[in-house]
């Protein structure tokens, strides 16, 4: 298997189970949030998608640091034995090895197809969404200046003049209701007809709500989110991730919009326009940002409607802080529950060296290491952690001091390179194991 293929391969089977996981925690995350609003409800699954594309390649060194904490939080609750001793701990040298998936090569290689063919329809659909939103940009009429009806005084698109120097506004027969597309060159284009029925009240409801997709850059973050997740679009639920994300944009900017023309005002507008533009769409595009993007009309409305209470600072800091401890929970469970990939095939298929479970490794002879009296004379006490290879034949070899106090780092090699482990069989045969051995030297309380 080549180093794409193995690369492909680990990242599809992590992604299978991490998506719903992220996508569990941050629905749990998302309805604690819910009552700030829906700012930080809408970080919340951007947050959530960013991860879902990202965890599946992360593969950090993070036992050691959770073994020393627990050897710390031990030692202090005395179990130090008298004059001071020494206790051991065998662990896989990287989080990576929380198992190790062995495929037949056929199967494997079925499974990579598949995953392919899912990622190239995945990039051509893309790639489509963004020729269609061009198509909608250069077909469209450009709707001049004078066309718009801004009114003078006090009207209610008077506070919206700006939008007509900054913004291209045009008619396009391919949508159905007002939708922003460009990056660069931006482009408010609204359905034929549209002006001729639409009220001035519900016409400065649709431009408040579009200039707040385009002052925040939607179609430009709609398209990067789009690439940045090509990897997990297989994934039935990083689609419902999407759309939750969809759902709490919109709110956002209604909020935005309704800072002007009032909440209620606007949640009347609104239900006024979504009863005119009921229809089909003519053309289905992928990346325009529209203002009924989001079926979730009942919740804009309650949303807008709802009067909310302003929430005390401690709450915020009680909500954040959970936030942030599922949020890190959720990584380091992926990462420790990491997946390796193998081929199940001949000894001349097999990797140089794995990285395994500590409970997979077996010593069978052990010297347990001597605390220097120098070191316990002077009250020294801590880990030492070592990086060791175990040969095939179970002979500890390449020891390597990670960390730890210097005074305590040879006793801890020279004990460790006496050791012998039951040699570790992959496929029936033997073969080199990656591993972490940590000593830990305390004095007695």
């Amino acid at each position: 298997m080549s180093a794409l293929e193995s690369w492909a391969a680990i990242y599809l089977f992590n992604s299978i189970w991490q998506v719903p996981l992220v996508f569990a925690a941050a629905w749990i995350a998302a309805h604690l949030v819910r009552s700030a609003g829906p700012r930080l409800e809408h970080r919340v699954w951007v947050g959530a998608l960013m991860l879902e594309a990202i965890l599946p390649v992360c593969n950090f060194h993070l036992e050691s640091p959770w073994r020393q904490l627990w050897e710390v939080m031990t030692s202090h609750f005395g179990r130090g034995a008298i004059g001071g001793g020494t206790h051991v701990i065998v662990g896989p040298g990287t989080v990576s090895g929380g198992g190790l998936l062995r495929l037949p090569p056929g199967l494997l290689a079925g499974i990579l197809a598949i995953y392919i063919c899912s990622l190239m329809y995945f990039i051509g659909r893309l790639a489509w969404g963004l020729w269609m939103a061009r198509q909608m940009r250069r077909c469209a009429e450009p709707l001049p200046q004078r066309s718009l009806p801004f009114s003078s005084g006090e009207g209610k698109l008077e506070r919206h003049r700006d939008l007509s120097t900054s913004v291209e506004i045009a008619i396009s027969s391919m949508v159905s209701g007002p939708v922003t597309v460009g990056i660069r060159r931006r482009v408010l284009l609204l359905p034929p007809g549209f002006l001729d029925h639409v009220s001035e009240v519900d016409l400065a409801a649709t431009l408040a709500h579009e200039l707040a997709h385009i002052r925040r850059w939607d179609f430009a973050k709609n398209l990067f989110y789009g690439f940045f997740s090509l990897p997990v679009a297989y994934h039935p639920l990083l689609w419902f991730t999407c759309s939750r994300l969809v759902e709490s944009r919109e709110m956002v900017c209604d909020e935005i919009a309704a800072e002007t023309a009032g909440n209620e005002n606007y949640a009347h507008s609104l239900l006024r326009l979504a009863s005119m533009l009921i229809g089909p769409v003519p053309v289905k595009t992928l990346h325009a940002i529209g203002i009924f993007d989001a079926n979730i009309f009942e919740r804009r409305i309650m949303n807008l409607t709802h009067k909310r209470t302003e929430i005390a600072r401690s709450r915020r800091l009680a909500i954040a802080s959970a936030c942030a401890v599922i949020a890190l929970a959720t990584c380091i469970s992926a990462v420790a529950l990491r997946l390796e990939v193998s081929t199940a095939g001949t000894q001349n298929d097999h990797p140089k060296s794995i990285h395994v479970k500590s409970d997979s490794m077996k010593i069978i002879s052990k010297m347990q290491p001597i605390y220097p009296p120098n070191a316990k004379a002077a009250g020294i006490q801590g880990s030492v952690v070592l990086d060791a290879t175990i040969s095939k034949e179970g002979v500890p070899e390449h020891l390597v001091v990670q960390n730890g106090p210097q005074e305590l780092q040879k006793s801890a090699l020279d004990a460790v390179r006496q050791w012998r482990w039951q040699p570790y069989l992959l496929n029936g045969d033997p073969i080199e194991v990656e591993t972490t051995v940590t000593i830990v030297y305390e004095l007695a309380k």
